[in-house]
């Protein structure tokens, strides 16, 4: 079958891989000039299936309301803030009920786990070679956060998961390089989770599909669907003319953006941007450094080692725009470094070695993605992991080229297909 993927995010990349390797004559539209250049160009790496849960939950809109005026919030609403992004928010405030948040996370948790399992057999058997550490560490400063963690501890142990309570002593035996001078109540550690390199990921993936036949088109716009004949694609690179491609099937990947390629065939996908930050930096001192990754609990603000340099991350902020870095985000995320890796990155007089990322994570109102068919003939749908994008994608691809090739999927597709959101 000869199948257009639209977008070359990680799941763009991952779905042109399934394809191919099935069998299928693939090519992929991407309007950056490289893969994983926007979304997964410098998240935060986590793959945590245990921790992935749908951002409408029981409690967020009052979070939302009393950060408002916080300097560190891990979660802001930023003006300005469209008509689109308010109607967002009304339909994600609809499903902040507890059944709906239980029957989400449980989606999402589900795909998750298939989804490690998925990039543990590529990665293994692919022999790909990225930056990735073992490991995650939630760190608990105090009782406070220890309450508050514990409805995540419960979810952790009905999904069997392996984690252990620990103190601050402990925790210091499994990161040595802690700082010695923050004082804190103790962490959660689950040995079984990773992070690792999505982008990296993305480019040695790429390589692979092209060696299965895969074509890449970079610096190429699609025009969005024609209902008359939607699997016909208008394609413009960048100083040319507009051409057409006649394909069997569509994947749309296109994060963002596939709102506006669906909106003409009559598919109306409520995505919105959910920007995150992070920074990168060169290891200073190795001793000094993380030696897996640790998410710091009050904050929400992850630290992982990635090869030869440590990124921070976090932050959700909806509003703004995406040129636009808010200076205190940055600054949270500095602080939290500081807090727990003082001396591990070089930060200063190194001029462009520290990279400073802002990126739009593209979000579904009630959290889990949008797999398998449209309902629209030829036209398939693999989109809106929101943050949660490089923790689903080999999961996510494998269950789309699945569908395509019309094999059953490993995995219970409940909850997961578009018809939740048209029905």
């Amino acid at each position: 079958m000869k199948v257009a993927v639209i977008g070359a995010g990680i799941i763009g990349v991952t779905t042109a891989y399934e394809l191919a390797a099935d069998g299928h004559d693939v090519t992929v539209f991407e309007r950056r000039g490289a893969v994983a250049e926007e979304t997964s160009f410098a998240n935060a790496g986590m793959v945590a299936p245990g921790y992935v849960t749908p951002w409408a939950a029981p409690g967020m809109p009052g979070k939302v309301l009393r950060y408002l005026f916080s300097r560190h919030a891990p979660v802001k609403l930023v003006p300005p803030v469209s008509a689109a992004e308010l109607g967002w928010m009304w339909q994600w405030w609809r499903h902040c009920k507890l059944d709906t948040y239980l029957a989400n996370r449980a989606r999402m948790q589900r795909l998750a786990f298939f989804s490690r399992e998925r990039l543990h057999w590529l990665t293994d058997s692919l022999q790909l070679e990225y930056d990735h550490s073992p490991g995650y560490m939630v760190m608990l400063r105090s009782e406070k956060d220890q309450r508050l963690v514990q409805p995540s501890l419960q979810v952790l142990r009905d999904a069997g998961v392996a984690f252990h309570e620990i103190d601050a002593a402990t925790a210091r035996a499994v990161e040595p390089a802690l700082n010695p001078d923050t004082e804190f109540l103790g962490a959660v550690h689950l040995p079984d989770d990773e992070a690792g390199n999505c982008r990296q990921f993305a480019l040695l993936l790429k390589d692979v599909a092209r060696g299965l036949g895969v074509k890449f088109e970079f610096n190429t716009a699609v025009q969005p669907l024609d209902r008359a004949s939607p699997t016909t694609l208008v394609v413009q690179a960048d100083g040319q003319a507009p051409r057409q491609q006649t394909f069997n099937a569509v994947v749309v990947c296109g994060g963002l953006s596939s709102a506006a390629l669906l909106r003409p065939v009559g598919l109306r996908i409520p995505l919105a941007a959910v920007y995150g930050y992070s920074v990168s930096a060169p290891i200073r001192e190795p001793l000094n450094a993380p030696r897996g990754a640790v998410m710091d609990e009050r904050y929400k603000v992850a630290i992982t080692r990635l090869g030869q340099r440590v990124r921070v991350a976090g932050s959700a902020e909806i509003g703004g725009g995406p040129t636009h870095k808010r200076p205190q985000a940055l600054q949270t995320l500095y602080k939290v470094l500081h807090d727990w890796f003082p001396g591990a990155a070089q930060l200063s007089n190194t001029g462009a070695a520290v990279q400073e990322w802002k990126g739009a994570r593209p979000m579904l109102p009630d959290g889990p993605p949008v797999l398998g068919a449209s309902g629209i003939p030829g036209v398939w749908l693999n989109l809106g992991h929101g943050s949660t994008g490089w923790a689903m994608s080999c999961g996510s691809a494998r269950v789309v080229a699945d569908l395509m090739g019309g094999n059953a999927p490993l995995l219970d597709l409940e909850g997961l297909g578009v018809e939740r959101l048209t029905g």
